[in-house]
């Protein structure tokens, strides 16, 4: 197996893992609270407590992953994430009251989430270059999906054997996916001067000053798909349950369809887009009217299946806009900032996936038609801040590259023009040119005193005339 893709598969399950954190818990926090007596507020607050710790943590772990090694933080996040969830089992198993050892592994966990996949796609870009790398960014986004269509669906069947057994799950799960990383994952060595904060600070502000123009709303763009996305489900996941009293594991599956959509669009589109930056634009404005269309025909639809299959509009529009995303995000600063850059946005898109369901809920509150309206009005118009404001340009290291690339193709024309021309010199001058095969037989002859290869031929042509008597 080519080294590229053991790459690729050690580092596919990294992003699966963070967004487990808080989607296979949903399902069992009913549960929960009433096994340990607690109101909504707290209940709710292990949500809250992993994703404020993974948001804290991520610029930080972008830092070290820039001037220290990815693999290192990758591997030390998995670790503590694997802690965290055993922590809080095995407080649910032998304390009387676990709630607070429970918020202890909790944060734990969001510490380690923060290491996880946003240093993971950073890496993505150190490893693979051009076609590859989109491909590769792709397939992240991919599993990143995956995992969000099979979390609901684990913690449901989890719970099911005892509530407590989705956080026993974590320890199993990462300790997979550390050893597939740790002896997959093969890490260039890279000369990394030491940065003091204030500079690396600096060089992150200047980034911004060269690419803000375009960079800001691509951030803004991602953190809208992943509000709108979140945002959705709950509000599926109550009409279902509310209303046609679709609950379990079969809600799950319901809520995984516009999710597994998402996914396949998103690793087909890494495919596709490569490194054309007008391509990625044009997909990204394409996606975002593409939400705006399914939420302005949401709003007129009232059957929950045939809602879900207009929404599905939106999911290839999330799908299409978010590895677009990823590679502009990715390849738009230098090696030494990419960590800082891909945790800054990764921790902007947590923050979307923390607000989209209270908005959802309150602006379902006031109307079904003002939720769909308001969430149709945004896509709308970030589209139109992408067709103004989205021009990203390729890095200089990037442009360099393919002027190397186009040089070293000059170059080799004119090689081979050069060797054509002198052999075309060499007939005309009746000039005989010894090839490599005629200097090895003639050094041979002269070290033997005697043809060796000639001898062989012979023999072989004696032998053959033997026969033919």
């Amino acid at each position: 197996m080519a080294q590229s893709t053991k790459n690729l598969v050690g580092l596919t399950g990294v992003p699966l893992v963070m967004v487990l954190g808080n989607s296979m818990l949903i399902p069992v926090l009913p549960t929960m609270k009433g096994e340990l007596d607690l109101t909504s507020f707290q209940t709710s607050f292990l949500i809250t407590a992993f994703s404020i710790s993974a948001g804290l943590v991520i610029p930080f772990a972008g830092y070290l992953s820039d001037r220290f090694n990815r693999k290192v933080v990758i591997t030390i996040a998995l670790a503590l994430y694997g802690i965290g969830g055993l922590l809080a089992g095995l407080a649910s198993l032998w304390l009387d009251q676990p709630y607070g050892v429970i918020m202890a592994g909790r944060v734990l966990q969001g510490i380690g989430a923060a290491g996880t996949a946003p240093i993971a796609l950073a890496l993505v870009g150190d490893l693979f270059n051009g076609a590859s790398e989109s491909r590769a960014l792709g397939l992240m986004e991919t599993s990143n999906g995956l995992g969000k269509v099979l979390s609901p669906i684990v913690g449901s069947l989890l719970a099911l054997i005892a509530w407590y057994m989705v956080f026993l799950a974590f320890p199993i799960i990462c300790g997979a996916v550390l050893l597939l990383f740790f002896f997959m994952v093969k890490e260039k060595k890279q000369q990394k001067k030491a940065m003091e904060v204030k500079q690396y600070l600096h060089s992150i502000k200047q980034v911004f000053h060269q690419h803000g123009r375009w960079l800001v709303p691509a951030f803004f763009i991602g953190t809208i798909c992943l509000f709108t996305l979140f945002g959705v489900l709950v509000y599926l996941s109550d009409l279902l349950e509310d209303k046609y009293k679709i609950d379990g594991v079969k809600k799950g599956l319901f809520l995984a369809i516009p999710l597994l959509t998402m996914s396949i669009t998103a690793y087909i589109t890494g495919i596709v887009i490569k490194k054309k930056l007008n391509l990625m634009r044009a997909f990204v404005i394409i996606g975002m009217i593409m939400l705006a269309v399914s939420y302005f025909i949401a709003s007129f639809v009232q059957g929950a299946y045939l809602l879900i299959g207009v929404l599905l509009i939106g999911s290839v529009g999330t799908g299409i806009i978010l590895p677009c995303l990823n590679s502009m995000i990715v390849g738009s600063v230098k090696k030494t900032e990419r960590g800082m850059i891909t945790s800054l946005y990764s921790g902007v898109r947590f923050v979307g996936v923390a607000i989209g369901p209270p908005i959802f809920t309150w602006l379902e509150g006031i109307s079904r038609n003002v939720m769909f309206y308001s969430i149709a009005g945004l896509s709308l118009l970030f589209a139109i801040v992408a067709f103004i404001w989205l021009k990203p340009q390729q890095t200089q290291a990037h442009q360099s590259k393919q002027g190397a690339a186009a040089k070293q193709g000059e170059q080799a024309d004119e090689a081979e023009i050069e060797s054509a021309g002198l052999k075309q010199v060499a007939e005309i001058l009746q000039i005989k040119t010894e090839s490599p095969e005629e200097k090895q037989q003639r050094q041979a002859k002269e070290k033997l005193g005697f043809d060796a290869d000639g001898l062989v031929e012979h023999l072989l042509r004696g032998g053959k005339k033997e026969k033919g008597k």
